[in-house]
C-alpha cells in the first residue's frame, strides 16, 4: 500500500472512558430510526469482506461464526459484505444473485439476531462489479489476448502479415517498443490485466448496464428481503459500477455520464427500482464516497450533491467513504490482478498508523459533516455514517455532538475488539482492544486470505472448537468475551 512520504507515527487511544451512567446518558448509545430502521444505538459495523465464503458464494459456518461473534458486540448495526447481485464466479466472495441462496443468508441474518439477543439490525450489502483480469504473462499477452489491429500491422510495415505473424513480431520487439506499438489500454491489459469501465460503450453489455442493473438490484434486495435482514445497502463506492458512474471520470455520453445531474442517473433510478420492489417499509440505504481521491475524480462538492439528491429521492439513510479506486492502483505482480486499496486513494480509505501530519483518524470526518450539513439545509433529516479510523468513545461521542454525523462506523476497531461498544457501555471502556491501525487485516483481504486481526488470531489455538484458517496457523473468529453479571 502506498504511504504518505512523511511516515509519521500515530497510536490510538483509549480516550475518556465513561462510567455506565455516562454511556447510558450518551449520544452514542442513544437511539435512532433511520427510516423504517430502529437502531438502539448508534454504534455501526461497516460491511467488510473476510473471504469465509466459498466458490459458489453460499453462506458457510465460517460466515455464520464470522458474524454470530461481531453479533455478540451488540452494536447497532451490522452490515454484511459487499454481496454480488449477478450469477456468476466471483471467488469466496457472498452471492444474492439467485433465489438458491436465500436459505443460507435467511441462517445468516436470523444468527445476527440470535446472537445479539435481538439488540442488533442486519442489513447486507449489494454489488456489482465489472470484469478484471490478472496481469498475463507477456508472451500469454501477445499469443492470446491481444486483439490485431491494422494499426499494429502498419507499426511493424507489415500489412500483409497474418495475425499469428504480427502476435510473434510484436512479442519479439523490445520491451521499451512495446509503448509504440500498442495504445493505452492495450499497455494497461500487458501491465495491470485487463479492466473493464463503465465508458467501454463499444461493448453491448457495458453499453447496456442502465437497463441492466436497476432490475439486478431490485431482485437482490427482494431476496434480502425475503431472508429477514432489516434492510440493504447499495453499494455506491470505492472501484466498483455504480461509483464508477457517480465518478467525474465518467464520459458516457448516453445521459448517463458528464455533468453531475446525468453521472447520478442510474443510482437513482437502481433506488427507484428496487424501493418499488421492497416497499417504503424497507430500509434502503447507499454507500457513496465523500472523496475519490484520484486526480480527476470527484471533490466533497460532488458528494455533497449527490447526498443531497439520494436524501430527496427517499433513501433511508447515507453511509460515506473515501478512495479505493483502481485509477492509482499499483501494479500488480504477474498473475496477480490489480487491488484498488495500493495506491493514495487506497490509503485514504485505509490509512495506517504510518501517515501526514493529518494522521489515520477521521480524515473522513470532514467530508462527511459538509454531505450531512447540506442535507438538512436542503430540508432533509437522513441520517448519516462516517466511518474512518474511529477507535474509541470520546471520538465517537464529539462526531455526534458536533453534528458531523448520526451514526459511527467502525470497521478495523469492530475486527480488532467485536465487544468495544458493549465493554464502553458497561464501564469497562479500559477493556477494549484497541486497533493498532497496521493494517494486518488489509494485507491479508489483498491475497483473498481469510481476514483476522493480528491481536488474536495467534491467540488460544488449542481452544476445544475453535476454527483455524486454512494453514492451521490463525483462529478465524476474535476470543469470546463474558459481560460480567449485571
Amino acid at each position: 500500500m502506498w504511504k504518505p512520504p512523511q511516515r509519521i507515527k500515530f497510536h490510538a487511544a483509549t480516550g475518556r472512558i465513561p462510567t455506565r451512567a455516562e454511556a447510558a446518558a450518551s449520544l452514542l448509545f442513544s437511539p435512532l430510526k433511520a427510516g423504517p430502521l430502529a437502531l438502539e444505538e448508534r454504534t455501526w459495523v461497516p460491511a467488510m469482506v473476510p473471504w469465509r465464503s466459498d466458490e459458489d458464494g453460499v453462506v458457510t459456518e465460517d460466515v455464520l461464526e464470522w458474524y454470530e461473534r461481531f453479533a455478540r458486540g451488540r452494536p447497532g448495526a451490522i452490515v454484511v459484505e459487499a454481496t454480488g447481485i449477478r450469477d456468476i464466479a466471483s471467488g469466496p466472495l457472498l452471492r444474492i444473485s439467485h433465489d438458491r441462496y436465500i436459505d443460507g443468508l435467511r441462517e445468516l441474518a436470523q444468527t445476527i439476531h440470535r446472537a445479539s439477543d435481538g439488540h442488533t439490525r442486519a442489513l447486507i450489502q449489494i454489488i456489482d462489479f465489472l470484469s478484471i483480469r490478472r496481469r498475463p504473462e507477456p508472451a500469454k499477452f501477445f499469443q492470446r489476448f491481444l486483439q490485431i489491429q491494422p494499426r499494429h500491422r502498419e507499426f511493424l510495415g507489415a500489412p500483409e502479415a497474418s495475425d499469428e505473424e504480427v502476435r510473434e513480431r510484436l512479442a519479439a520487439l523490445p520491451e521499451d517498443q512495446w509503448s509504440l506499438a500498442l495504445d493505452a489500454r492495450e499497455l494497461e491489459a500487458l501491465h495491470y490485466g485487463a479492466r473493464e469501465r463503465v465508458t467501454d460503450t463499444h461493448l453491448p453489455h457495458i453499453r447496456e448496464l442502465p437497463l441492466v442493473l436497476p432490475g439486478l438490484f431490485a431482485a437482490a434486495a427482494a431476496r434480502a428481503q425475503a431472508a429477514g435482514f432489516d434492510g440493504v445497502e447499495l453499494h455506491y463506492a470505492h472501484a466498483y459500477t455504480m461509483a464508477s458512474f457517480l465518478s467525474a471520470t465518467n464520459t458516457r455520453n448516453d445521459g448517463y455520464g458528464g455533468a453531475r445531474d446525468a453521472r447520478v442517473r442510474l443510482p437513482l433510478e437502481v433506488f427507484g427500482a428496487v424501493r418499488a420492489r421492497v416497499g417504503p417499509g424497507y430500509a434502503v440505504g447507499c454507500r457513496f464516497l465523500a472523496e475519490e481521491c484520484i486526480e480527476g475524480g470527484n471533490q466533497v462538492a460532488d458528494a455533497v450533491s449527490f447526498g443531497v439528491a439520494f436524501a430527496r429521492a427517499g433513501m433511508d439513510f447515507l453511509s460515506t467513504s473515501r478512495g479505493g479506486k483502481f485509477d492509482d492502483a499499483k501494479q500488480p505482480g504477474v498473475g496477480a490482478a490489480a487491488y484498488p486499496y495500493t495506491g493514495r486513494s487506497g490509503y485514504e480509505c485505509m490509512p495506517q498508523y504510518l501517515s501526514d501530519e493529518a494522521g489515520p483518524f477521521g480524515r473522513n470526518i470532514a467530508p462527511t459533516a459538509a454531505i450531512r450539513a447540506a442535507i438538512r439545509a436542503a430540508g432533509f433529516a437522513t441520517p448519516v455514517v462516517c466511518t474512518g479510523g474511529v477507535h474509541n468513545f470520546e471520538m465517537a461521542e464529539a462526531m455526534l455532538a458536533r453534528g458531523d454525523c448520526d451514526m459511527v462506523g467502525t470497521a478495523r476497531q469492530s475486527l480488532a475488539d467485536p465487544d468495544w461498544s458493549r465493554k464502553t457501555a458497561l464501564g469497562l471502556g479500559d477493556q477494549v482492544r484497541l486497533c493498532e491501525y497496521t493494517n494486518y487485516c488489509e494485507g491479508l483481504d489483498q491475497k483473498h486470505k481469510q481476514v483476522t486481526c493480528q491481536l488474536w488470531d495467534r491467540e488460544a489455538l488449542d481452544e476445544p472448537g475453535i476454527r483455524l484458517s486454512a494453514d492451521g496457523k490463525r483462529r478465524l473468529v476474535a476470543p469470546p468475551w463474558s459481560p460480567p453479571e449485571a
